[in-house]
């Protein structure tokens, strides 16, 4: 019977996979994977040997209906992405929403993901939250910063290293220098590092770095008495 399995995959550490995942990966038919070569190295570590199809951002509108005909033909697929949970700021989402139409079944394993640990080893309110993913780069970021600026629960990012300074200058302009937050840094790896404080104190260590890796940025709540954010447009820069 056919079915579309969204299996996450590990974040850094290859120990990070569950026995279900692994399970799976073993059963299906065939992998759709965002990058072949990373999760080839994935496979050969459990020594799994599974036909594998590239699934990306660049074909995945190409892809949909393929991998769809494929589903409906009777193949058990299994979607994989570079790091994490299928979907999350990753590849995804189309072939699910085709799935779902197509009446496919689709099932998604829990595991890992970075905005989860970036989040609970933050320090800061985790009842309320609000996942963004990656700012846009310009249209639109203005208007999404204000809104994490007033914003009464605690807001995730994701970031790139060669944007990291500038994001937390445009922060702090909106939000206000004093606003508490956390920079999670190559989660599980080797190098992991978990650097918190306010984002002036944020700005002055990373600006001194030579920042790599995947980031996850945390920013703490407004403080709804005192209202301590800037809508300071003039300040702020989309460049």
């Amino acid at each position: 019977m056919s079915k579309l399995f969204l299996v996450p995959t590990p974040i850094g550490n290859l120990e990070d996979i569950t026995l279900r995942s692994l399970r799976v990966l073993k059963e299906v038919d065939l992998v759709a994977a965002e990058d072949t070569r990373k999760t080839s190295i994935l496979l050969k570590h459990y020594d799994i040997s599974k036909p594998m199809v590239a699934f990306h951002q660049h074909n995945e509108h190409r892809m949909v209906e393929q991998l769809i005909g494929r589903l409906q033909s009777g193949t058990k697929i299994a979607l994989v992405t570079d790091a994490g949970t299928p979907a999350i700021s990753d590849p995804g989402f189309l072939l699910v929403r085709a799935a779902i139409a197509a009446a496919v079944e689709v099932e998604c394993l829990p595991g890992p993901t970075a905005f989860v640990p970036a989040l609970v080893n933050s320090g800061l309110p985790a009842e309320r939250f609000v996942f963004e993913g990656f700012l846009p780069h310009k249209k639109g970021r203005l208007k999404r910063i204000t809104a994490i600026a007033k914003r009464s629960c605690t807001t995730i990012l994701y970031e790139s290293p060669h944007r990291i300074v500038k994001t937390l200058e445009q922060l702090a302009a909106i939000a206000g220098i004093d606003r508490p937050a956390s920079i999670s840094r190559e989660l599980t790896k080797m190098f992991e590092e978990n650097r918190r404080g306010t984002l002036k104190e944020l700005i002055a260590y990373f600006g001194q770095q030579d920042v790599k890796g995947e980031i996850v940025i945390v920013i703490g709540p407004a403080d709804q008495g005192s209202k301590q954010f800037a809508e300071d447009e003039e300040s702020f820069s989309e460049s």
